[in-house]
């Protein structure tokens, strides 16, 4: 008997039922662009690579039920994509393409921009590369006088609801780049953004190691699938 995770061997019918659906698809993506698609018809012509000879639309509707969203769907752990029928180690790695693409175009825009100048940019990428995972990541943004990314780094990577953070390992780094400014970034694998006493507190910690050296705290960015929080534009910092 198959693994449920497995992906169904490919079947060459004569004239697959789906044929048409697909080329439908493909025909309103490039007519009417992809805002006139849903989230499972997008997510079926990313799958269609996947699986070219099977009906993509039950799996992606099981995917959109199972996790939520198409975001949702291409940063999900790869361990719980494979409890979902169907899907099998050439599926995964179809996502994870798309999932890396999308932090990489986000990365791209953020280093040809100022950063304070395009603060939207600041948030898509921090959402596109972190909202979703499952465990925390601290995550710095190493700024020069000019507010132009010199280097984003995870500092540390905890647990589902933790992760260690050393404010002086911060600053050291930050002197290391010759930053003039730092953004902190981390997520709540929760979903919600509310900054938790800890994390104001530890804010306030690298802010008062940072500020004799010349060094700014721009902010303290949470995010998570439910949103995101500023602690500056919060009066938290």
């Amino acid at each position: 008997m198959p693994a449920k995770t497995s992906e169904p061997e490919d079947q060459s019918p004569e004239t697959p039922h789906y044929h048409g659906h697909r080329e439908r698809l493909r025909e309103r993506f490039h007519g009417a662009g992809p805002d006139a698609l849903s989230d499972y018809e997008l997510l079926e012509m990313v799958l269609f690579a996947a699986q070219p000879r099977r009906d993509m639309k039950p799996l992606a509707k099981s995917l959109l039920k199972t996790f939520g969203s198409f975001a949702e769907v291409i940063h999900a752990p790869e361990a719980r994509l494979k409890e979902v029928d169907g899907v099998g180690d050439v599926t995964i790695t179809q996502l994870k393409l798309i999932a890396a693409a999308a932090s990489r175009i986000a990365k791209g825009q953020l280093q040809r921009r100022t950063l304070l100048s395009s603060w939207n940019d600041v948030l898509d990428y921090c959402r596109t590369s972190m909202a979703f995972a499952d465990k925390e990541q601290f995550r710095i943004l190493f700024l020069d006088k000019r507010n132009q990314l010199i280097s984003d780094e995870v500092q540390q990577v905890g647990t589902v609801d933790h992760t260690p953070v050393y404010p002086r390992e911060v600053i050291k780094r930050a002197l290391e780049l010759s930053a003039t400014a730092v953004i902190l970034v981390h997520n709540h694998p929760s979903g919600d953004p509310t900054p938790s006493s800890a994390d104001i507190q530890m804010t306030k910690a690298i802010i008062g190691i940072a500020a004799p050296l010349g060094i700014s705290v721009h902010d303290h960015i949470i995010v998570g699938k439910n949103g995101h929080a500023s602690m500056k534009a919060m009066k938290l910092i």
